[in-house]
């Protein structure tokens, strides 16, 4: 069964085609929660007359009831002559505690103010009460009375959100997709291509989820502007609230007086307060009062501004935009230096559970949205909410046992990242071994990030140095994780050389191992070595400092005979790759002699005509440098390099190591420069 059947047959009702949002609001600042909420009663069906019918029928409910500010005027003439009327408006509530004595509501765009509201609605929607307001449904009565205080009369509210959702439906469902078919649904959900992203790449899209899914989870995400950063907390739930960076205050965040009385603040009403533009701004004044108010919420789930302490459970993710490169960042500062300077202090810094790298998603293109089916947005806001109720870090303790030098607090952002990372891909608990160490790695590396720059901002976090290494219970194996851009930057010190103390701490490139078997998870990286020798490697995900050269080079230099047998050499960048490789033994041999290269490929029937006219246009240029290529097409699926100076070069993913590039790229002469998949080579004596 295809993905997108599974989808509707498992989901019926819950999903919704994921471009239909964008189609229907335009440019209205609505959220796209809101408008696939009328979606879900109209388009929830893969029949395109039904969909189409659907579209008109939300546009028109959006073009008749949703208040444009600029056509207010137009909407209440409307239910001053219709004596009632609906709109779709964002509504806030205040209590008039002074002559009143009264609940009182402002509407943002049609721009009445005073509005009374009755004590039961506020009871039952406190979140009208926050300070920033709820997009909601709303039946609004004229009163054309001459006695009338005030002429518009609140005849009934519904905020825009689904009720109630069944978790334990849910669950069950989920064992019906394998791992990558419910991952691609996710990240189809948020509205992305799962086809443009690779498995790292859609993690770091879904890790975006987490603040939503884990109580009082600290989440941090600088990276370059267009990445969709804000996406996730402005568009997706109604439990999230997205503020400006620059415009939070204390009281509004926390706790605002109002004579005698405590009004608590966004932390009290909300899942996840998300900050905006969390970089620092020229002429903007932090309040001090407030960082240290936020520093000890983010540590103790609780805040004191007044008579008492108080308690919440809202997430916070800091999202903001980088300023230079990293290796530019890794070397002249820190990778936290775009960031307001009240907040850089270690104190603060290391409260963030998780900080992941930005800079590796790519800017968001037109093609980069989804077009499939994906939930309705607000019926896995309530997913997440329901789920925020449960805890799954003690899975992580069947595995492994982390290294004794790492503090609680790095404890417990691993925790809570693999708890929160689970509940999203496995909320079953279904998961193999190999899938809960690749959370297991990706939550410890995003808690490592924190670390690294710590050593670099507060000299006093190096007494105590983080060995950021477990050991595997059922094997004894001791794995020790490392960021990527580390890897990806290994002339980079870090200043981690006198904070770990380990005698082998470099900056590492590549995974190596004496043994000609690879293991199922990682262990030490170490810088590759120039000269040939028996050994196995490994490169992560996304990992670039990889080239033809660097793997191959020197295994192939002195032989006049290489064979190379790879099925997958078919593409059209597949094959520009083999020319790359060739291009290699070119650049390796002496230009007066002859190396002859024969390759063993496979393509499908059809297709095979095309490869041969490849292949041929390639030896006729190659053999101007002296390269005799021969090919033959064979079905089989090992994947080798063998020359005649001895050496057998294992391959696990054939040429294919890197990434495929899109449009024009210095990646394109660069290989250094482009992002690998996962592969591991075994180097043999022959």
């Amino acid at each position: 069964m295809e993905l997108k059947e599974k989808i509707l047959t498992y989901f019926e009702g819950k999903v919704v085609r994921k471009d239909l949002a964008s189609i229907v609001k335009g440019n209205l600042p609505v959220p796209t929660y809101v408008v696939e909420y009328l979606l879900a009663q109209y388009c929830a069906l893969d029949d395109e007359q039904l969909i189409a019918e659907g579209i008109e029928k939300v546009k028109e409910i959006i073009r008749n009831n949703y208040v444009n500010r600029a056509e207010a005027e137009k909407i209440k003439s409307r239910i001053r002559e219709q004596d009632s009327y609906r709109v779709i408006d964002k509504v806030n509530v205040e209590l008039n505690d002074r002559s009143q004595n009264q609940y009182e509501a402002d509407f943002a765009n049609l721009g009445i103010k005073k509005i009374p509201i009755s004590d039961a609605v506020v009871r039952s929607n406190p979140k009208l009460l926050s300070g920033n307001g709820v997009w909601s449904i709303l039946k609004v009565r004229y009163d054309h009375s001459d006695v009338a205080k005030v002429r518009w009369v609140i005849e009934d509210i519904k905020p825009i959100q689904i009720a109630h959702v069944n978790l334990e439906e849910f669950l069950d469902q989920r064992k019906h997709f394998t791992s990558d078919e419910w991952i691609d649904l996710l990240v189809q959900t948020i509205g992305i291509k799962p086809e443009t992203l690779n498995r790292r790449g859609k993690l770091i899209q879904i890790s975006r989820l987490l603040p939503h899914i884990e109580n009082n989870f600290n989440f941090m995400e600088l990276g370059p502007k267009g990445t969709g950063k804000s996406h996730i907390f402005q568009e997706l739930s109604p439990h999230g609230v997205l503020v400006s960076g620059g415009d939070v205050t204390s009281a509004r965040l926390f706790v605002k007086h109002s004579g005698n009385k405590e009004l608590i603040g966004l932390v009290g009403y909300w899942d996840v307060v998300a900050w905006d533009e969390y970089e620092h701004q020229s002429g903007k004044r932090v309040d001090p009062v407030m960082v240290d108010t936020m520093q000890n919420y983010l540590a103790n789930k609780s805040f004191n501004r007044g008579k008492a302490p108080h308690e919440a459970s809202a997430s916070m993710a800091f999202i903001g935009n980088t300023k230079h490169t990293v290796p530019y960042m890794l070397k002249n500062a820190h990778l936290f230096e775009s960031i307001p300077d009240a907040f850089i202090k270690g104190a603060f810094l290391d409260r963030i559970h998780l900080y992941i790298p930005g800079w590796e998603v790519r800017v968001l293109k037109k093609s980069s949205f989804s077009d499939g089916f994906g939930f309705i947005t607000d019926y896995l806001a309530e997913v997440l909410h329901e789920l925020r109720k449960q805890d799954y870090s003690t899975i992580m303790s069947e595995y492994v046992k982390f290294d004794g030098s790492l503090s609680e607090r790095d404890h417990n952002a691993i925790r809570k990242t693999f708890s929160g990372l689970m509940k999203l891909i496995y909320p079953d608990k279904v998961i193999t071994r190999v899938e809960a160490f690749e959370l297991i790695d990706f939550a410890t590396e995003g808690r490592k990030r924190v670390k690294d720059q710590l050593y670099i901002i507060d000299e006093t976090f190096k007494a105590e140095p983080a060995r950021f290494c477990y050991t595997i219970l059922s094997t004894g194996e001791e794995v020790h994780i490392e960021t990527l851009e580390n890897l990806n930057n290994p002339s980079h010190k870090v200043r981690l050389e006198q904070s770990d103390k380990r005698p082998d701490v470099q900056e590492p490139m590549i995974q190596e191992s004496s043994s000609v078997t690879s293991s199922e998870v990682k262990s030490e990286r170490k810088r590759i070595e120039l000269e040939p020798a028996v050994k196995n490697v490994s490169i992560r995900e996304n990992q670039t400092g990889v080239s033809y050269k660097s793997l191959f080079g020197s295994y192939l230099k002195g032989a006049t005979l290489i064979t190379i047998e790879d099925p997958y050499i078919r593409l059209p960048y597949q094959i520009r790759n083999f020319l790359e490789f060739l291009s290699l033994i070119a650049e390796q041999k002496e230009m007066e002699d002859e190396v002859n290269v024969h390759l063993v490929t496979w393509n499908s029937e059809d297709r095979t005509p095309d490869s041969i006219d490849a292949f041929d246009e390639i030896k006729e240029s190659v053999g101007e440098v002296g390269i005799n290529l021969t090919y033959e097409f064979k079905d089989f699926h090992d994947r080798k390099i063998t020359t005649n100076n001895g050496w057998e070069i294992i391959l696990g993913r054939g040429l294919d190591i890197f990434e495929p590039r899109r449009g024009y790229s210095i990646e394109d002469l660069m290989q250094e420069r482009r992002k690998c998949k996962a592969f591991t080579v075994t180097y043999l004596k022959g």
